[in-house]
């Protein structure tokens, strides 16, 4: 009898048929077609396994998994996961630990150029009529020469720093137990105190895993000591900003701009006063996403399930409980 694979979260069609095309004998997959708690329940009650990719696992959703053995994040941050249910009911986590590093860093290049040289801005406005020359809401700066700091320095992190070289940039970076000086010298970077980030730094790049340490760590003061001509970039969880200080700061033009992929509600509700800034990037999420990657992570995920399928422990790099 063949298992079950559920993807919680919502998605199309085609993007279920193409997970098929890559399903393991054995397996069949249902995926998400509503939102909220409620769905999710009815479609992980006779689950062998589910996937989850934006979509909150609340302690209630897992409850209603009485068939669960692995849930799995698509991707690598587990914070819309409620952990301590999972463990205590005996259902393994995992995650596919750097798979989507470069997607990310490539990603977030892009919003760097973007909030740097108001791309997605004349964008907007060539698109309604409007030639902005001239009439941008700021100054607008290259990055190369810059500093950046980039704060959280696993494989997203150390991806950026690599793809910076090109720019000639001087890289700062936050973490918690410093590299070697031969790591430091292959990368050209050099750790720094979060303090010394926000004071030197004419890009503020964020990878950092939402935790209660780093929840608001970017807030109305982070901003205060940033320079007026600096940007942020937060392609890690939207907690790590304290968005209402991130409106101040933008509207008080204490930073140049910002670039944001990622929010404390998702979906951005449409009413958020985010969505009112000229001077703030905002994409839906989108930095993980890259069609040939897909397959890679997907089989990788599967591949998971597998080994839980036939009594096989999941590889430590990749489980989480």
């Amino acid at each position: 009898m063949p298992e079950t694979i559920v993807l919680l979260d919502m998605t199309t069609p085609q993007r279920a048929d193409r997970l098929r095309e890559l399903l393991p004998e054995g397996f069949v997959l249902t995926h998400g077609t509503a939102r909220g708690d409620e769905h999710m329940k009815e479609i992980i009650a006779e689950a062998d396994y589910a996937i989850a990719g934006q979509v909150p696992v609340s302690g209630d959703v897992l409850r209603a998994g009485k068939k669960l053995k692995l849930l799995h994040k698509w991707g690598v941050g587990y914070d819309n996961i409620d952990i301590d249910t999972a463990r205590e009911l005996g259902i393994k986590v995992a995650r596919t630990t750097g798979s989507n590093a470069l997607p990310v860093a490539e990603f977030t290049l892009g919003l760097m150029l973007s909030s740097l040289r108001f791309i997605a801005y004349g964008h907007e406005e060539l698109k309604k009529g409007h030639w902005a020359t001239g009439k941008l809401p700021g100054d607008t700066y290259m990055l190369s020469g810059k500093t950046v700091g980039v704060v959280g320095f696993g494989a997203i992190g150390k991806n950026v720093a690599r793809l910076l070289k090109g720019f000639g940039c001087t890289i700062l970076y936050s973490k918690r137990t410093p590299l070697s000086a031969a790591e430091e010298a292959e990368l050209g970077v050099r750790h720094a105190t979060m303090a010394e980030i926000l004071s030197q730094a004419d890009v503020v790049s964020l990878h950092c895993p939402l935790t209660p340490e780093t929840t608001n760590l970017i807030d109305a003061a982070a901003f205060k000591a940033m320079k007026k001509t600096a940007v942020l970039v937060n392609c890690a969880r939207g907690g790590v900003v304290n968005e209402a200080d991130l409106v101040d700061a933008l509207r008080a033009r204490e930073i140049a701009g910002a670039a944001m992929d990622v929010y404390a509600i998702e979906p951005l509700p449409p009413e958020s006063e985010l969505l009112t800034l000229d001077n703030l990037v905002v994409t839906p999420h989108l930095a993980a996403m890259a069609a040939d990657n897909f397959a890679p992570t997907v089989k990788r995920m599967f591949a998971n399930m597998q080994h839980v399928s036939r009594g096989e422990p999941v590889p430590p790099l990749d489980l989480v409980v």
